[in-house]
Order: C-alpha cells, then sequence, then structure tokens
C-alpha cells in the first residue's frame, strides 16, 4: 500500500509542477497581500505583525486546500484516467491518501513566502516552538477546506468548480478574519464572523503564534464544519461512484 501511495503521490506532484501557476498564484498573493496591507500599517507591532503573518499564511494553505483541491477532483473525474484507477484492485484509498499528500505539500509551499516577508520586512516575532506549532496548526485546520474541496469536485463539473470553490474562499476568508483584523470589521460581520471556519482556524493560529485567547464559539463552530464537511465529502464520493459504476 505505501509503494502504491508513493507512486500515486509522486505522479500526482509531477503534474503539479508541470503546470505551476495555480501553485504560483497561491504562494505569491498572500505574500502580496502581505506587502501591500501589513508592512505599511502595522510592520512596527510585533503583535498585529506576527497575526497578520499567522492569517495570510493560512489564507494561502487555504487556497489550495479549498479551490486547488476542488478543481484538481473536478477535472480528473472527466478524464478516462480516473474511471480506470477506480476499478483498480488496489481501491481508491492509494490515490485518495496521495491527492491529500500532494495539497499538504501545496500548502506548506504556499506559507514560505508570506513567512519570508513577516521575517525581513516586519517586527513579527514568535519563538521556534510556537511556529512549529503553527504549522501544525495550519495543516491540520486545512483539513475541513480539504473536505469542501473534496465535495465540490465530486458533484460538480470542472468549470463549476472554479467559480463555486472561488465562491466559497473569498467570503470565508474575508468573514473569517484572514485578510482584516476582527477589530475593524462591521459589527454585523463580527456578528456571523465566530460562525464561519476561518475564524476557528485563526483563533487557533493567533492563540499558538501570539498568545491571543481563543473564541470558544468559533472553536466549536470550526468542529462542526468539520464533521459536516466529513459526512458531505463521502456523501459525493459515494453518490458519485454509483452514479458513474453501477
Amino acid at each position: 500500500m505505501s509503494s502504491l501511495v508513493l507512486a500515486h503521490t509522486r505522479f500526482l506532484l509531477l503534474e503539479q509542477i508541470r503546470i505551476p501557476i495555480g501553485l504560483l498564484a497561491g504562494a505569491l498573493f498572500p505574500a502580496i497581500s502581505m506587502l501591500a496591507f501589513v508592512v505599511p500599517f502595522t510592520a512596527d507591532d510585533p503583535r498585529a505583525a506576527t497575526m497578520s503573518a499567522a492569517s495570510l499564511m493560512f489564507f494561502g494553505a487555504m487556497s489550495g486546500a479549498l479551490i486547488g483541491l476542488s478543481i484538481t477532483v473536478a477535472q480528473d473525474r472527466e478524464q478516462p484516467w480516473d474511471p480506470y484507477v477506480r476499478t483498480l484492485p488496489a481501491g481508491p484509498v492509494p490515490r485518495f491518501v496521495a491527492r491529500m499528500l500532494t495539497t499538504l505539500a501545496v500548502m506548506l509551499v504556499s506559507v514560505v513566502p508570506v513567512l519570508l516577508v513577516a521575517v525581513l520586512f516586519t517586527s513579527a516575532t514568535t519563538t521556534p516552538l510556537r511556529l512549529l506549532l503553527g504549522l501544525v496548526t495550519l495543516v491540520a485546520g486545512a483539513v475541513p477546506f480539504m473536505l469542501m474541496g473534496l465535495f465540490v469536485g465530486h458533484v460538480l463539473t470542472a468549470k463549476a468548480a472554479i467559480t463555486v470553490s472561488q465562491l466559497l474562499y473569498f467570503p470565508m476568508a474575508i468573514l473569517g478574519g484572514l485578510l482584516l483584523p476582527p477589530a475593524i470589521l462591521p459589527d454585523f460581520i463580527e456578528v456571523v464572523s465566530p460562525y464561519v471556519p476561518t475564524r476557528g482556524v485563526a483563533e487557533l493560529l493567533w492563540a499558538i503564534t501570539a498568545g491571543t485567547t481563543p473564541d470558544t464559539v468559533a472553536l466549536i463552530a470550526l468542529a462542526v464544519w468539520t464533521v459536516v464537511a466529513a459526512v458531505a465529502a463521502g456523501w459525493a464520493y459515494r453518490r458519485d461512484e454509483g452514479r458513474r459504476f453501477r
């Protein structure tokens, strides 16, 4: 099984490298946002700069988890190779795990430019242990968004998945406080924000990297979103399999 996972992972990574535009967009856009909106205004505030860096690192990782995964899954479903692979005796597990590992690799690459901007141009500060825990939290926090990506990719066509994943991505990023600090959000957004999954992940990242106190409601909402996304992704996979392999 491990050799099959490695083979599928290598294949998917090569596909990603051969078409690097999605990887570059996911890595550079958060860094550009950091340079445009954080460096000029909060670069000299260690706490604010650290929280902003954590938010934008997850903003980039979330792009790969939600947009990248949904589009890739939807595109694969339209190719003859995917149905063939799913009928092989090994089953869907090796390719599924490989897809997760590939998405994880894309996510980790996307955080590097933001981290470099934070180190070079702001006074953001944290300890090596907090940084490591923050990266672990970032990976764990991306799970519900991966599940959302799997749901969208198994339900929609590739063209529809591009639009729907972006419609989910940007509103959740804004409502969750990834682009603007929650304290300066309009009142009606602040009321909704704790119930959006991005806010729960952001609260965890801020707590670990900057020492803030996480919002309990946001953490509970994140757990609920994860369960719902897992159920939805499982249903979407079984629905797709039932329609195409009956």
